[in-house]
């Protein structure tokens, strides 16, 4: 049986959920892009890339805030969301490629980039490889630069933090476009396999025998996301070193909840202290400004959990940058 080359909105139209905000489409060749867009035509623009396992909507309640000073972009990327999914297609460069894609055909002029986690890793992308001058300013939203490779230049690898196993039980119990789904199992799997604490904050508490519901994220997820990840073939042609040393527009790092368990030695968080160091000194050895805001009390995913301080951050770093960026 020949496999299909992607799986549109259209495929899986029982999915989805109304938002807060009309959703659009547009054709960028290999797949079609959902986002929506908020903010007056004469504010400078801001994409916003949403981490892995989100869709825009992970956005929704910052886009308003957002939308007072910027015209508003919220993506969802490839295998995410309402965009296109892309079986044996899922790498950093095509990903990339779409957003550089996404640019020219929607946005139309230079803007304003903020990232969360692999979206963050996105934002990295964008600020070493999109075209010139398409990207003014990039924010860093607590991404798992090296920390999402597996053979990283510094510091612990996907295999040593805390998110590899769930990224590995979802390719094992969920598969490549949802083709195994067996989501009894996978729960089984992770409340054996996975950290209580960790189990909860992803699927809520839950008590023996207690049905656990499919998130509305992970229902418009991609679980090959997961497996190239874990086997790390997104970033096979891609290092990380490398890309952050190409860096060529300024660069804000905002950095949430992270610690090292004593006694696993694996990395609870996105990015540990050391890796955000490297981060900084090639960044900064590319001629490049770089701005570190620590938020060790904050969750990973600052924009769905306080908009206002992430709204606020992102509004006070842009003015601080020259005129003209």
């Amino acid at each position: 049986m020949t496999m299909p080359n992607t799986y549109e909105a259209a495929d899986r139209a029982d999915t989805f959920v109304p938002h807060a905000f009309p959703e659009q489409s547009v054709d960028l060749g290999e797949v079609r892009m959902n986002y929506v867009q908020l903010g007056d035509t004469d504010r400078p623009p801001l994409l916003l890339i949403p981490g892995q396992t989100e869709s825009w909507w992970g956005y929704e309640a910052a886009l308003p805030l957002l939308s007072e000073r910027f015209r508003c972009y919220a993506v969802d990327l490839r295998g995410q969301g309402r965009s296109s999914w892309t079986p044996g297609r899922y790498s950093v460069d095509n990903v990339g490629n779409d957003l550089v894609r996404f640019i020219d055909t929607v946005i139309g002029e230079p803007t304003l980039i903020s990232g969360l986690s692999s979206g963050g890793v996105m934002a990295a992308w964008l600020s070493a490889y999109a075209k010139p001058g398409q990207i003014t300013a990039a924010v860093w939203e607590d991404p798992p630069l090296f920390a999402s490779e597996v053979v990283p230049a510094y510091g612990h690898s996907i295999r040593q933090t805390f998110v590899g196993p769930l990224w590995a039980l979802y390719a094992t119990w969920l598969g490549n476009q949802w083709t195994i789904g067996d989501w009894d199992g996978f729960v089984r799997a992770a409340m054996r396999e996975l950290p209580d604490w960790m189990f909860a904050n992803r699927f809520g508490r839950v008590s023996d025998g207690m049905q656990v519901d499919i998130p509305q994220n992970l229902r418009e997820y991609d679980p090959e996301w997961a497996r190239a990840f874990y086997s790390g073939t997104f970033f096979a042609n891609c290092s990380h070193a490398a890309m952050i040393a190409a860096a060529k527009v300024p660069v804000l790092f905002t950095h949430h909840s992270r610690r090292v368990d004593p006694d696993t030695g694996m990395l609870i968080g996105a990015i540990s202290d050391d890796q955000v160091r490297q981060v900084g000194r090639l960044v900064k050895e590319a001629g490049q400004r770089f701005d570190y805001l620590s938020f060790p009390d904050r969750p990973h995913a600052l924009h769905q959990v306080d908009p206002d301080l992430y709204a606020r951050t992102v509004r006070e770093w842009v003015d601080s940058l020259p005129a003209g960026v």
